[in-house]
């Protein structure tokens, strides 16, 4: 097992120096440019030439990427162009809420995707299975945003069950040493900051659900109709199992190596669907910080952002990948 983490750790090296390449030249191939956004109405050649000079884009571009790639190195990820603040510690102080955003969706996913999913194989072409059918088919074709518009509408503003906005109400006062207000809330016994932030997570937590409970749903259902019909899983049966210790340890044990993958894949689909989650409930993460980069071409927090969040994402596989040796002891001795 711990072969297999070190192999996955030195696979980051490359990756994340293709990586590297790639949003190095895609930024630079955007129209406009980092001096023409820093400028903006105050534009002109010879002040264009002169932030130029000191930012060094007047040199070769291979010069340009060896100093960006020895920036990186030293973990300097560049400066926001827009707030002036260092690259990653615009990202350390926003990726507590869209980690917290991020878990509650998938909770949501997981939590009723693999029961829905379980319960429509085993009663395949009854209501429930048609029903999770329908359901799955709807998440998917349901964009995030407008899905996150009319939760907003309906629960916010028609019903005024849930917070329409923001992390947490203006008025409430809390104390936030680690910047997941959930945790906050409960390490300073802040209870009410607690659950004021726990309400301002649920639409958008279930907007940002709604595509990965629907494909875990889809996919559980085709793994665990797969593998109760299995030989071994009939042998089993026919042995005389008990029914609970059958579901247990032969079908749902066997069936969740696939949805594993697909819940690993989903945290991708998590981290950029929040760009649009966040930005319909002002939720101040990465995804709604990367948002206005875009908008006003902060080229290094765009750089610095995709960057991190590709080193998230496949920290998250490896997690996925060393879990496979805990459910299944075949790939554990295999590896």
């Amino acid at each position: 097992m711990l072969r297999l983490v070190v192999q996955r750790l030195l696979l980051l090296i490359p990756l994340l120096l293709g990586l590297s390449v790639l949003l190095f030249a895609w930024v630079r191939a955007l129209p406009g440019g980092p001096v023409t956004s820093m400028l903006g109405e105050r534009y002109t050649p010879e002040a264009a030439a002169r932030i130029e000079a000191e930012m060094g884009l007047d040199q070769p571009v291979w010069v340009q990427y060896g100093k960006y790639l020895a920036r990186l190195i030293e973990g300097d990820l560049g400066t926001s162009l827009r707030t002036g603040r260092p690259v990653l510690e615009e990202f350390l102080t926003r990726f507590p809420a869209t980690i917290e955003l991020t878990l509650v969706a998938l909770v949501l996913a997981i939590g009723i995707g693999i029961p829905l999913g379980y319960v429509a194989a085993r009663r395949a072409g009854s209501v429930v299975d048609h029903a999770s059918v329908v359901v799955s088919l709807i998440g998917v074709t349901v964009p995030v945003f407008f899905l996150a518009f009319i939760l907003k509408y309906l629960f916010a503003v028609e019903l005024d069950w849930f917070p329409s906005a923001g992390r947490q109400s203006v008025t409430m006062v809390a104390t936030h040493p680690t910047n997941f207000y959930v945790l906050d809330g409960l390490l300073t016994a802040e209870w009410d900051a607690a659950w004021d932030a726990m309400m301002h997570l649920v639409l958008p937590g279930l907007a940002l659900s709604s595509i990965p409970l629907a494909i875990i749903a889809r996919m559980t259902r085709a793994a665990v109709s797969e593998v109760q019909n299995a030989d071994y899983v009939r042998t089993a049966r026919a042995k005389g199992i008990k029914a609970s210790r059958l579901r247990s340890d032969h079908i749902i044990r066997n069936a969740m190596l696939p949805v594993l993958t697909t819940i690993g894949l989903q945290v991708g689909l998590l981290l950029s669907g929040a760009v649009l989650t966040e930005t319909v409930f002002a939720f101040s993460g990465i995804g709604g910080f990367l948002a206005e980069a875009v908008f006003s071409a902060d080229y290094p927090v765009l750089q610095g952002f995709v960057l991190l969040i590709a080193v998230v994402y496949a920290l998250v596989n490896l997690i996925v990948d060393v879990s496979y040796g805990l459910i299944d002891p075949r790939l554990r001795r295999q590896q």
